[in-house]
């Protein structure tokens, strides 16, 4: 992975779930608990109904929400409140990816599907509070998630965000398509590698990955 492929790089995108922090933590398990729940007691509806409308409106709408939203109208604020009620005493600070990513040049944002204040909680548990300069939720989408081009022109639009200097990083291969159309660098942050024109680097560890950046 040659450095001088992010020499150009000012401003570091960096999606939440399972990127600023490994999948064997296991949060979003919790989450997605929290979802059937709330579809259960939203619909009426069993929990392998519930689950299987869950799977289904992330594979086609981009998030369980969004399907809800589109499909019943369904006020967002509440749903977000009750799915990321969770307990992050789960996740364990990270000391090494904090210093790398303090050592980045230039601006720091993360951008998330979840809510910007469960964002700040999981910074805080991963002790990665005030390392960066904005943190942006889907309310900063207007409910729209990634992998809706809207939705990135959304929130890059209030960041001022110039693609062609900017890299993401995001552990849904599909988030990376807009990114890369734009003219951002593509990095995926992952326990397997997914082939795909719009992916420029694969990393199973962003703490190694980013110390490859010095």
């Amino acid at each position: 992975m040659p450095r001088q492929d992010f020499n150009h790089i000012d401003t570091w995108v960096f999606d939440l779930d399972n990127t600023l922090y490994p999948p064997h933590f296991r949060l979003f398990d919790q989450i997605e608990k929290k979802m059937i729940d709330y579809v259960m007691g939203t619909l009426g509806v069993s929990h392998a109904e519930a689950d299987r409308l869950r799977k289904t409106y992330w594979a086609l709408h981009g998030t369980t929400l969004a399907g809800l939203m589109a499909e019943y109208s369904i006020e967002p604020d509440p749903f977000l409140d009750h799915v990321h009620d969770i307990d992050f005493t789960v996740l364990e600070p990270d000391a090494a990816l904090a210093g790398h990513i303090r050592d980045l040049p230039g601006r720091k944002i993360v951008y998330t599907n979840g809510s910007a204040p469960y964002a700040e909680q999981v910074l805080q548990a991963r002790g990665l509070e005030g390392l960066f300069d904005a943190v942006y939720g889907i309310e900063h989408a207007n409910y729209r998630p990634k992998p809706e081009a809207a939705a990135f022109d959304a929130v890059f639009t209030k960041d001022n965000l110039s693609p062609t200097t900017a890299a993401m990083f995001e552990d849904d291969p599909r988030n990376l398509a807009v990114p890369h159309a734009i003219g951002m660098r593509t990095v995926h942050v992952a326990p397997e590698p997914h082939a795909a024109d719009h992916i420029h680097h694969h990393t199973v560890d962003l703490t190694d990955f980013l110390s490859r950046l010095k």
